[in-house]
């Protein structure tokens, strides 16, 4: 070999890139690992989307016949809220991860290596959010199956997609707090599961919230999950309310800037200790 080809340290040209660069590198390189892990663990990909379908069956063939809802039938109504479940449901992978990230010391080997701190959260909510892709397709087709009939435009489903990525990212945040909060996997899934049932349960996701008592139907015609509901089922169902979809993507946004802060706080004090 020729002098000249050999690669000394004084021939070597450094490959310099902004911080930005370097971040959003060790954000992909971390969704991709998050998302081999899937295919290798399956139980966990039937678990969570088996849950979010198995709820849509037994309310559409348990209360389908029982509760009237003006200008639609039930099914189609249940299933703008069923979606939004289905999303919230599949975030709680994230805090689960999380939780189970720190207790096996996998988090400590990520501080060993010159990454960025809110690359580890960032990889695995984006990876979380293909997976939550992935539960409202399934969920859309066994809502298909089961009598769904949507009436909505093409446009307007993809709106309705878009809503409810930005909710499951959203809430991808919130579980992440919460798994860096607490101590242990066990605590992070009732917490998560708390937090999850009562937002969906008191909101417009099976009943008019105009039924309920008056001083539980005040938060539940305006808590987020219930603009998300309004938002994705008037797009579904070629009834867009404007009005719910823009105060469902402030909270989104809101809420965000606030929890994607607190998120990468937390992962910092549990990964200073």
């Amino acid at each position: 070999m020729m002098r000249d080809q050999l690669l000394t340290a004084e021939n070597l040209t450094p490959r310099v890139h902004s911080a930005l660069f370097w971040t959003l590198a060790d954000m992909f390189t971390l969704t991709k690992r998050q998302l081999r892990h899937i295919p290798r663990n399956p139980q966990e990909l039937v678990t969570v989307t088996l849950e979010p379908v198995l709820l849509v069956v037994f309310f559409r063939y348990i209360f389908g016949g029982s509760i009237a809802v003006p200008g639609t039938s039930y099914v189609n109504y249940l299933v703008g809220g069923m979606l939004v479940m289905s999303t919230i449901l599949g975030s709680a992978y994230t805090g689960v991860g999380v939780a189970s990230d720190l207790q096996r010391g996998l988090v400590d080997r990520f501080r060993s290596l010159p990454m960025s701190k809110s690359a580890v959260l960032t990889g695995r909510t984006l990876a979380d959010l293909i997976l939550s892709t992935f539960i409202i397709l399934v969920v859309w087709a066994v809502s298909l199956a089961i009598g769904f009939r949507p009436e909505g435009t093409a446009w307007y489903w993809l709106a309705a997609l878009g809503i409810l990525l930005l909710g499951s990212f959203l809430f991808s945040w919130i579980s992440a707090f919460v798994g860096l909060s607490l101590n242990s996997v066990e605590a992070v899934t009732s917490a998560v599961s708390i937090y999850a049932f009562l937002l969906i349960f008191v909101s417009s996701a099976f009943v008019s919230p105009s039924t309920l008592p008056t001083w539980l139907s005040v938060f539940a015609k305006h808590q987020p999950v219930s603009m998300l509901i309004n938002a994705v089922r008037g797009l579904i169902l070629n009834q867009p309310d404007v009005s719910a979809t823009w105060q469902a993507i402030v909270w989104c946004v809101g809420l965000l800037i606030v929890f994607i802060p607190l998120a990468v706080w937390a992962y910092e004090r549990r990964t200073t200790r």
